[in-house]
């Protein structure tokens, strides 16, 4: 196995290939935190909301190559708070309804007072 490693790491192509490299997203998405410090796996849930809350077609395509559609469906749905247009936005490219999000249906049995 390490002849392997030796191997790939003489051929770019390979290199690349075991490498997982970091997505670009733009930095006025995280504008309240340090953008080089960013821990993209243990933090994989504040990212997703953020790259879908703040970010751009780019941006998102970028997150959904990066943690693909199953990992982006599991923090979506179990946030704690998302835009009503965030939500729509992840019901269309991850194909689910409104009743699967655990913030949707929160907002739903908390209706906001009326002022008369």
């Amino acid at each position: 196995m390490l002849g392997f490693f030796v191997a790939a790491k003489s051929n770019p192509y390979l290199y690349v290939m075991l490498r997982k490299e970091y997505p670009q997203f733009n930095k006025r998405i995280f504008w309240d935190v340090n953008f080089d410090a960013l821990d993209y796996e243990g933090k994989a849930s504040f990212i997703i909301e953020r790259v879908f809350e703040r970010g751009d077609v780019p941006d998102i395509r970028a997150c959904r190559r990066y943690y693909g559609d199953d990992k982006i469906k599991q923090a979506l749905t179990n946030a704690k708070w998302l835009s009503l247009q965030t939500i729509y936005l992840a019901c269309a490219v991850l194909e689910n309804e409104l009743t699967d999000y655990r913030c949707y249906n929160t907002a739903q049995s908390n209706p906001e007072h009326r002022t008369y």
